[in-house]
């Protein structure tokens, strides 16, 4: 079964929303840059409100990893995703100061992008097609049979997410871009997307 990540969660009602469709993970975005940010405050009610059985994804881009193993231990988020080109002494500093499970994200140009994730110490890799919240989507024919847990990023929405997953076999999907109108998540979309990915 293909587990599903709903991505940029900044709104009560977008928990709300996530909780009527029980999604394995939603996320948090800490990078300040994004639009979609909210600060480890925001984060922790946004949490409390999180159904039991979700698990919340923190998203960091260069951050400390004292900073990364803060928001773990304080419970706000259960997983951490490093999306801003961290490599594999980063993930080591961060497992000095946690034991919690690591998502390692990857841009997917080419052949050599794809080599280099699966090579990854982290627990699960991510690939995506760029910096992230994006909603274009890689080259997928550089992709084989992964035989690790991996997360299918990029350009995905309700109306090609069940074609992705029925051609690549993700063990889960993340989307962003692909369940807002407007800038905002759209209840609507997001039920659609896991709809489609549960089928």
């Amino acid at each position: 079964m293909t587990r599903i990540k709903l991505c940029g969660l900044t709104r009560p009602e977008d928990i709300e929303a996530a909780n009527a469709l029980m999604p394995e993970y939603i996320g948090f975005v800490f990078a300040k840059k994004s639009r979609r940010y909210v600060d480890p405050d925001r984060a922790a009610a946004l949490r409390a409100l999180l159904a039991p059985g979700i698990r919340a994804v923190g998203v960091f881009v260069r951050e400390a990893p004292e900073e990364v193993a803060e928001l773990l231990d304080r419970g706000i988020i259960d997983v951490a995703q490093l999306h801003g080109g961290e490599d594999d002494g980063d993930i080591a500093r961060l497992r000095a100061l946690t034991d919690r499970p690591i998502i390692h994200a990857f841009r997917i140009d080419g052949p050599a992008d794809v080599a280099r994730a699966l090579s990854s110490p982290a627990d699960a890799i991510l690939l995506d097609s760029g910096a992230g919240g994006t909603g274009t989507a890689f080259d997928w024919s550089l992709l084989r049979e992964i035989r690790r847990p991996w997360f299918l990023a990029g350009g995905l929405g309700p109306e090609n997410v069940r074609s992705a997953v029925a051609r690549l076999g993700p063990w889960a999907v993340d989307v962003s871009s692909g369940i807002e109108t407007g800038g905002a998540k759209d209840p609507a979309k997001m039920a659609a997307f896991v709809k489609a990915v549960r089928g």
